[in-house]
């Protein structure tokens, strides 16, 4: 996040009125509602975990054991089970889960 120099993008009255509540002190103005991207979609977190289940879903699917795809991924047991479970569910619900 970077920071913005308020006196060079808001109208004076505006800067006025906000020095009323909070003078010299940072302030965090929230994106719009429709501009929120999701949890880890700037950074690529997102796209590498689905391309990870994807991964291991497919390497499950070859026969590798849970047991195994544990150990590489450095995941437990219960955890490659659930991301399994996800995948044969359909890989859009898991692109749709926050």
């Amino acid at each position: 996040m970077k920071y913005t120099n308020a006196k060079s993008i808001l109208p004076e009255e505006l800067l006025t009125l906000i020095q009323d509540y909070i003078d010299g002190e940072y302030l965090y103005i929230p994106r719009k509602q429709e501009n929120q991207k999701s949890w880890g979609e700037k950074n690529g977190a997102k796209k590498g975990l689905l391309e990870r289940n994807r991964d291991i879903y497919e390497h499950y699917l070859a026969g590798i054991p849970i047991s195994e795809l544990a150990h590489l991924h450095f995941l437990s047991e219960k955890s490659i089970r659930r991301i399994i479970a996800q995948q044969k569910k359909g890989p859009s619900l898991i692109q749709n889960q926050r």
